[in-house]
């Protein structure tokens, strides 16, 4: 078995490629990443001479690349992570998330289809569905819950998934979409809430909460979702959407709070900033389906996942480092100058 993980130098994307790699010792996993800002070669440091994992640089998005991939590597299985994802920075420029997440998004599904790949998998977003209101604590996102974006991050998810449903519907293209609550865990790149806060209130800065911290995540560890993908693109269905969520609210107060507290850091740090234009209030995802049909269970709480991840980033101060640095950009030219494809 041979499967393209897109993505795969990204947070989610690598942590997938390690489980993949070390739970499949018989298939051969491909990691194609464009090494965008946000993708870092080092997350993918622990497995880079395992002899069932390779890396490639390239785009999505470029057409004549991507069909001679696939026409040389014969994939079997593709897992799409690759995706422009921060909403802040889609506000600022919408037209490289259509670029990568929607037209990249097509230029896989044709490759697929034009190569026989038997299972497509696109990983989606939770944000696709818009938000809930706060005072409705019995709400929650399903499957069948309708698109309703806010921000044009989520827009262009919103777009890819219709159009993986599309080749399924117009082709037969053997697909599956999930999508997620917030992910946190090892390897998150320090833009996002959880290793901001972790690195900012380490080096004693101002931590930067929107608003007044009330807008509720619903958030899972990035090892459960691995579990959840896995189970997906061997079990599940044809055509179906599984979303994938951890039942782990929490404001985004909470969680600066919490990590404030286990850092013994004094809650003077927040400092409370301007919200950003249209920010979704709460997501809450209902994973029923995901359990019930693939019987899929999460391994962490968000008390145990915190505290896990937490130790992680005191144990790999390196790795966060050199992304804060800017050097992490200069490992892809250390490693692989000698042996690009």
């Amino acid at each position: 078995m041979k499967i393209l993980v897109t993505g795969g130098a990204g947070f989610i994307g690598g942590n997938f490629v390690h489980y993949m790699v070390n739970n499949y010792p018989d298939y051969d996993i491909v990691n194609l990443d464009l090494l965008t800002y946000a993708g870092n070669l080092e997350t993918c440091k622990p497995v880079e001479d395992k002899p069932n994992y390779k890396f490639v640089k390239g785009d999505i998005a470029d057409r004549s690349f991507i069909y001679d991939l696939f026409e040389k590597e014969k994939f079997d299985i593709v897992v799409n992570f690759a995706a422009e994802s921060h909403v802040d920075r889609s506000i600022e420029d919408p037209g490289i998330f259509v670029q990568t997440n929607v037209l990249g998004t097509t230029v896989l599904l044709d490759a697929s289809k034009e190569f026989g790949v038997k299972r497509y998998h696109q990983v989606s977003t939770d944000e696709v569905y818009g938000d809930l209101p706060l005072d409705r604590p019995d709400l929650f996102f399903t499957e069948e819950t309708p698109l309703h974006t806010s921000s044009p991050y989520s827009s262009s998810k919103a777009s890819a998934d219709l159009f993986v449903l599309a080749y399924y519907r117009t082709f037969g293209l053997p697909v599956t979409i999930s999508r997620c609550s917030n992910n946190y865990g090892p390897y998150h790149f320090p833009e996002k809430l959880i290793p901001l806060i972790i690195s900012r209130a380490l080096a004693d800065e101002e931590l930067p909460v929107y608003g007044d911290g009330a807008n509720v995540r619903d958030w899972l560890h990035v090892y459960d979702h691995c579990v959840a993908i896995d189970l997906i693109i061997h079990k599940g269905k044809v055509g179906e959407v599984y979303n994938v969520g951890g039942h782990n609210e929490r404001t985004n107060l909470e969680v600066v709070k919490t990590i404030l507290k286990a850092l013994d850091k004094p809650e003077s740090l927040i400092k409370y900033v301007k919200d950003r234009p249209g920010h979704d209030m709460r997501y809450a995802i209902d994973p029923t389906k995901l359990e019930t049909e693939l019987g899929w269970k999460p391994k962490y709480t968000f008390d145990t996942g915190i505290q896990q991840t937490i130790q992680w980033y005191l144990d790999n101060k390196e790795w966060w480092e050199n992304i804060i640095s800017g050097e992490y950009r200069n490992y892809f030219a250390q490693m692989y100058k000698d042996r690009v494809e």
